[in-house]
């Protein structure tokens, strides 16, 4: 099978040195999910590299024409350039820590290398409302982007929240009557916000969810047990406690 040419969009999720000059960056793409890439050449002090390499960092969204050939491991890039340039998410501490964030839960939710568009466009537009957002809108985007990744992994928490429902089950990812017989529940506010963020269509909405850092720092470690109760050796995300500072 000869590798074809296509043009796809792009997030880098991580990128590594390899050799003198060169990096291997695996990318979400629109097309076939995620990929690993050899580039050549973006590391040199010379006119033809300078400044290459700043494309690849974390979060970044290309639009790329890549060989594609499924039987290999690592394939080649042949054109890259910005899809869309942030303004701030790279030089603005608190919005690279909540990147940083999106990117790791993301990486360690996609196991397949298998195109998902809607799942991509997602992704682009939580990160292009997180470039834009105000500070009250930036610190609740790490618990709806959480709540509603999981809808992509088949896990989604079913919003069935009512006065009698007031447990969240988070083995079952349901709301029910009555308190659950294992420890992994939330109650109280913690589940009547759950509810709220899950009923949130647009980032635009998050400013109204008035949340104190405690409180928000505590949800992304229920959510966190969450996705460690239905991903196989999910793990410990390391870039939470970072973002607990800073968002704190």
């Amino acid at each position: 099978m000869s590798d074809k040419l296509h043009k796809t969009k792009g997030i880098v999720l991580k990128t590594i040195k390899y050799g003198e000059t060169s990096i291997v960056v695996s990318i979400f793409t629109e097309l076939f999910g995620v990929q690993s890439y050899l580039v050549n050449g973006v590391r040199t002090s010379t006119k033809k590299g300078a400044g290459k390499a700043n494309l690849f960092q974390p979060s970044a969204i290309l639009d790329l024409v890549v060989y594609h050939n499924e039987l290999k491991h690592l394939n080649r890039i042949k054109e890259f350039k910005w899809g869309n340039l942030y303004q701030h998410i790279f030089s603005d501490v608190p919005k690279n820590a909540v990147a940083l964030f999106m990117i790791e839960l993301l990486t360690k939710c996609l196991n397949q290398p298998e195109g998902n568009e809607e799942l991509f466009q997602f992704t682009e537009d939580v990160f292009l409302k997180l470039d834009e957002s105000n500070a009250a809108t930036m610190a609740n985007l790490p618990l709806f982007f959480a709540l509603h990744l999981t809808h992509f992994f088949g896990f989604r928490i079913d919003d069935n929240y009512s006065n009698t429902k007031r447990y969240l089950d988070l083995q079952d990812g349901s709301f029910v009557i009555e308190q659950p017989h294992h420890p992994h529940f939330l109650e109280g506010k913690q589940a009547e916000i759950t509810s709220q963020l899950l009923k949130v269509l647009q980032a635009e909405e998050l400013e109204e969810i008035k949340l104190n850092h405690d409180f928000r720092r505590q949800l992304l470690l229920q959510y966190e047990t969450y996705y460690r109760l239905h991903i196989h050796d999910f793990g410990t995300l390391k870039s939470l406690p970072v973002l607990r500072e800073i968002l704190g």
